[in-house]
């Protein structure tokens, strides 16, 4: 049977603040996201199953994205935990603290490692591919990030 690849776009709201960046994107700002997710596996081939057809249900993937990235960070405040600059923020303010500089291109790894391992047995993560603004993104490919052991 064909391995088959279905995507499911995404968007969110965050703010970030890149501590080490001496240019623009020092300050708090913002951006509108987009995130595509893109699995891969082989149609499920079963009689009377609901999923009969799909290598998963759009509403299972979405259900995973919404809960692994979309409700942590949309509508939050992305800082790296080294980054005393805002302290003072109110208690009632969503952050999100990260171990990383919170550019594209770290969020997009932090988001593959969050998803790889929430997907149901024969469905495995494809690609990433993030957004920041209409005209520069990140993209996360699991064949460019195959393990030592894996290869």
């Amino acid at each position: 049977m064909n391995t088959i690849r279905i995507t499911k776009e995404f968007t969110f709201e965050m703010a970030h603040a890149l501590s080490e960046y001496r240019g623009k994107c020092y300050n708090v700002h913002g951006h509108s996201y987009g995130l595509e997710v893109t699995v891969k596996g082989k149609p499920l081939r079963a009689e009377g199953v609901e999923e009969a057809g799909m290598v998963m249900d759009f509403s299972i993937l979405k259900q995973i994205v919404n809960e692994a990235i979309i409700q942590p960070f949309d509508h939050a405040f992305v800082i790296h935990h080294s980054d005393r600059r805002f302290t003072y923020l109110p208690k009632a303010t969503k952050m999100v603290i990260v171990n990383y500089q919170p550019t594209c291109e770290c969020m997009i790894i932090d988001f593959a490692e969050r998803l790889q391992k929430l997907f149901p047995e024969g469905v495995a993560l494809h690609r990433l591919m993030l957004r920041e603004t209409a005209t520069s993104y990140a993209e996360w490919y699991a064949e460019d990030n195959k393990s030592v052991q894996e290869i």
